[in-house]
């Protein structure tokens, strides 16, 4: 007989314990004070509303952006450092509450984490409060040494008065620099007298992390909480017919069965007997309109649309006529599935609902969006509604749905219960729960001239949008376009005097959603493989034919040469191996991949090294840097080789990771990161590695086989025959 043994992850970490047969061996290390801290007791100057520094000398800073594994609490907490010069071993940081002050300062009234912004959004922003709070307390310590401010200088935590030798901490000078009014003006430090931004800094969520002391949503708890997990229809659009609770009510630590907008929402003592319940439950679902969605049929849709034309979002001479008397015309196909985010956190939020307040936990990407949806759904005001945003296990876009899916869902299950309750998706709700990357299928040609050089471009998209019916609509949809489904190939680098793009966006009943580098995600796939095909058509160097073509594009050229030179282009490889490069630019940054690719006889694809070089402006964290790019290589390898999300009689065929894979350690290519050195504006990093790392390995593919991959994922057991 099987028992349950609720122990947390720290517990795990310092004790033995013995789980399903398995050992596993408890030890104990030393946990450094953590820099995840709360509101402390000391008394404390606050001189905007991200510095608050106590007399105990910590230093808090309070971050708007959403932690989720990219780095932003300590890369954002560095501009701030920079400039207030406190000790950077005082730093402790905060989740911003949802307030109008920690808007993102690119969107307008919403504050929110995504499109790799972080840093360029709060660049001047977080610098600006440092360089006010710095000012602030030398001016305090100025007045009461009663000296000239301009003898006085900050260091390491203290104001010191050169002259005299005297220095008082800032902890000392909270008190009366809280009293000070802030300045007007600041004067923000050169590149050159830089100390900490740009040196290789170690996360300060690292500690908690390993100890397991962390807190996500999943870990959020609350005094008399209770746990749900919810029955949602299996077909997309679909709706409770009827339902029979009561084998489900027999099932121990069961208290509620409730039916919610979303479905059925069976609420325990914990997520256990929440999850037996939810199993006994007989549901009779009306399927609705989706119930013969599949996805060849999506497919054969596609095709048949891709021949016609579309919407124009880029028109540049004419390229149907320029193809027509072109000396060798070359057409291509390609189709990317649709892909979930598959975040190692399933999706989770507690609620703690009262009649005139409501209290939510849970890794958000978009607070103010889903504090207002949650607000609508209680039925209270907006100012009713706390949000406390924990940790997030990864996001990828899915927690940061317009339509609030999750929290208000939430919202519901607790309405109905009155009572705190956390509802916690499984693997399989997660995987099965929609918001997927659209799947797309691209009708691409070009013409040659008698020097092989491209003439002419013509690139048919089609495939939904992601942003039609949201809150973004206005900013992002121009004359029809979407701009997120045509990113990266109406804006090509290559210098072609004729192109056009144009765009389809049918309606399909399956929610969609931003996924890791957006539009980038595919149009970097065929922009990339087919400028690779018209290299070889041309009987050129691929990497010499894109150099000849970005002649207007120096940040592109630089990282393709560098990846070249350090991948070894064009030098002796084993049998079996072969190298495909690609470049692409995206949220600001350029990155370029060169992938070292073996195939076996069996069609078994194993990519061996990963050569990938980034110019994403100055770097603030190059630690960040480094690790976001192998993320994103990892990311987008795992799509490129297993990731397809597909549909049979209106249901999702997949279900967790052994029919949704992520690539294994043993899959794992080594990863070499170089960065540019820069001076222009930071630009995203969490998001600009994923994009090259598909049509690099596919190009490989090409180099070793012969054989061109325009369908992705190239597959589990292979290439086929």
């Amino acid at each position: 007989m099987s028992r349950i043994i609720n122990i947390s992850r720290r517990d795990l970490l310092k004790t033995g314990a013995v789980l399903g047969g398995g050992l596993i061996l408890g030890f104990s290390l030393p946990v450094p004070k953590s820099a995840l801290a709360g509101p402390g007791k000391a008394k404390s100057f606050a001189p905007n509303a991200f510095i608050r520094i106590g007399d105990d000398d910590i230093v808090t800073i309070i971050v708007n952006k959403s932690e989720m594994g990219q780095g932003v609490y300590t890369s954002l907490p560095m501009l701030i450092a920079e400039e207030l010069e406190c000790d950077w071993t005082k730093i402790r940081v905060e989740s911003a509450p949802v307030a109008p002050e920690y808007n993102h300062t690119e969107w307008g009234p919403v504050q929110g984490t995504g499109g790799s912004s972080s840093i360029r959004s709060t660049w001047n922003q977080f610098r600006k409060a440092g360089a006010a709070a710095r000012l602030m307390l030398i001016e305090a310590a100025a007045d009461s040494w009663k000296v000239d401010e301009g003898s006085c200088r900050a260091d390491k935590g203290y104001v010191i008065h050169d002259r005299s030798g005297k220095r008082l901490s800032f902890g000392a000078l909270a008190e009366k620099a809280s009293i000070l009014d802030p300045p007007k003006e600041v004067v923000l430090k050169k590149p050159a007298d830089f100390k900490i931004i740009g040196k290789a800094t170690k996360r300060l969520d690292t500690p908690e992390k390993v100890s397991g002391r962390a807190v996500f949503g999943i870990d959020a708890k609350v005094k008399g909480m209770l746990t749900a997990v919810v029955a949602r229809p299996p077909v997309f659009g679909g709706k409770v017919k009827t339902f029979d609770p009561e084998k489900t009510r027999k099932i121990a630590g069961v208290k509620e069965v409730v039916q919610v907008p979303s479905g059925i929402a069976v609420v325990a003592t914990g997520f256990w007997p929440a999850l037996n319940g939810r199993e006994a439950l007989e549901v009779e679902w009306e399927e609705g309109e989706n119930a013969g969605l599949s996805t060849e049929r999506l497919r054969s849709r596609y095709a048949n649309l891709s021949m016609t034309p579309g919407v124009v979002a880029k028109k540049e001479g004419d390229a149907s006529g320029a193809i027509a008397k072109s000396v060798r015309q070359i057409s291509a196909e390609y189709e990317v599935p649709y892909l979930a985010h598959a975040t190692m956190e399933p999706l989770n939020c507690l609620v703690d609902l009262r009649e005139d307040r409501c209290e939510i936990w849970t890794g958000t990407q978009f607070q103010t969006i889903d504090r207002n949806a949650a607000a609508a759904a209680a039925g209270l005001k907006q100012e009713q509604v706390k949000i406390h945003t924990t940790l997030l296990g990864g996001g990828f876009g899915r927690r940061a749905n317009p339509r609030s899916d999750f929290v208000v869902e939430a919202v519901h299950v607790a309405k109905a219960v009155k009572q705190p309750v956390k509802v916690v998706w499984t693997r399989e709700d997660d995987i099965r729960g929609g918001y997927y990357r659209p799947m797309w299928y691209d009708r691409i040609s070009a013409g040659l001239d008698s020097h092989g050089m491209p003439v002419a471009w013509q690139h048919t998209i089609v495939g939904q949008s992601i942003i039609k019916g949201t809150i973004f609509e206005k900013g992002f949809i121009k004359n029809g376009v979407d701009g997120t489904s045509v990113e990266g190939a109406s804006n090509m680098p290559y210098d072609v005097p004729n192109i056009s793009v144009d765009l389809h966006s049918p309606d399909i009943g399956v929610p969609v959603l931003w996924w890791r580098s957006v539009g980038h995600s595919h149009t970097a796939f065929v922009v990339e493989s087919f400028i690779d095909e018209l290299a070889h058509a041309a009987a050129k160097d691929p990497y010499e034919f894109r150099m000849s073509l970005l002649h207007k594009h120096p940040r592109h050229k630089a990282v393709l040469e560098l990846a070249a030179q350090k991948a070894g282009w064009g030098s002796p490889l084993p049998n079996g191996h072969g190298r495909g490069i690609a470049v692409h630019e995206s949220f600001g940054s350029f990155v370029a991949q060169v992938a070292e690719v073996s195939v076996s006889n069996k069609g078994e694809v194993r990519v061996h090294k990963v050569v990938c070089v980034i110019d994403c402006g100055r770097t603030v964290n190059p630690d960040t840097v480094y690790a976001q790019m192998e993320s994103g290589v990892v990311f987008g390898l795992s799509a490129a080789l297993f990731g397809a999300i597909t549909f049979k009689d209106g249901r999702v065929l997949q279900s967790n990771f052994h029919d949704y894979p992520m690539v294994r350690m043993k899959q794992m290519p080594k990863v070499e990161v170089y960065i540019i050195p820069s001076e222009e504006t930071p630009q995203g990093v969490g998001e600009p590695g994923v994009p090259p790392i598909a049509p690099a390995v596919c190009n490989a593919i090409f180099a070793v086989t012969g054989k061109r991959i325009r369908s992705l994922p190239v597959g589990v057991g292979g290439l086929q025959a």
